[in-house]
């Protein structure tokens, strides 16, 4: 990319993250929570999963296991039961015992603060390790990127990869450290608002103007 290219495409980026502000302010994890053990939990439980169906369920699990301590005990029928409606149950009680097993065993009971520890608990990879450091933590140790995140930067073309690993790669060289926190909460409310998978609603879109997707579309 030549100079003028370069400088093309940080304006641009800029003036995407600009309107993101202007029309996301507060955007926030929707996953409703009030600890890291909560918010950890929750972040396990949306795999394949939408946050409300989680929120739905949630209440009943931290009422019966409110910390690592207690879940880690917890009796695997009973927690599959708690967490059905969620789907593939099984595999995410399994991860959820373990994952809290090893946080009390190896982390004194509290939810680990850093990415290399927290990608060590069962169930818990990049994205999930991102949300709670960025979330609850505020440690901006990478960008969380889920479904929405991933189709919406391959739309705005920030990234041409399928992988969520070498999307979220792309984003971090992208955008500055500093946003990379809100960008992903940003980018999933306009997901669910405009930019949805199947009918995106390019012509009320306030991005339309510098999407390469809706360029396309018109021709």
């Amino acid at each position: 990319m030549r100079g003028s290219q370069v400088q093309k495409e940080e304006t641009r980026t800029s003036e995407i993250l600009a309107r993101l502000d202007e029309n996301f302010p507060d955007a926030e994890c929707a996953l409703v929570h009030e600890d890291a053990y909560q918010l950890l939990v929750a972040t396990i439980l949306s795999a394949q999963c939408t946050d409300v169906r989680v929120n739905m369920v949630t209440p009943d699990l931290f009422e019966k296991y409110p910390d690592a301590q207690s879940l880690s005990t917890a009796d695997p029928e009973e927690l599959q039961e708690l967490i059905r409606s969620n789907g593939f149950f099984r595999n995410k009680a399994r991860n959820l015992l373990k994952a809290s097993r090893k946080i009390v065993e190896d982390f004194d009971g509290e939810v680990p603060n850093s990415l290399e520890n927290l990608i060590q608990l069962p169930g818990v990879a990049r994205k999930t390790a991102n949300v709670v450091l960025g979330t609850w933590y505020q440690v901006a140790s990478g960008v969380v990127v889920d479904t929405h995140v991933s189709r919406i930067s391959k739309r705005l073309g920030f990234t041409t990869h399928s992988n969520p690993v070498k999307i979220e790669k792309d984003l971090m060289g992208l955008l500055p450290q500093e946003r990379w926190i809100s960008f992903a909460h940003q980018l999933i409310l306009f997901g669910r608002s405009t930019c949805k998978a199947q009918r995106p609603r390019c012509s009320e879109c306030f991005l339309a103007d510098l999407c390469p997707y809706r360029s396309s579309q018109e021709h």
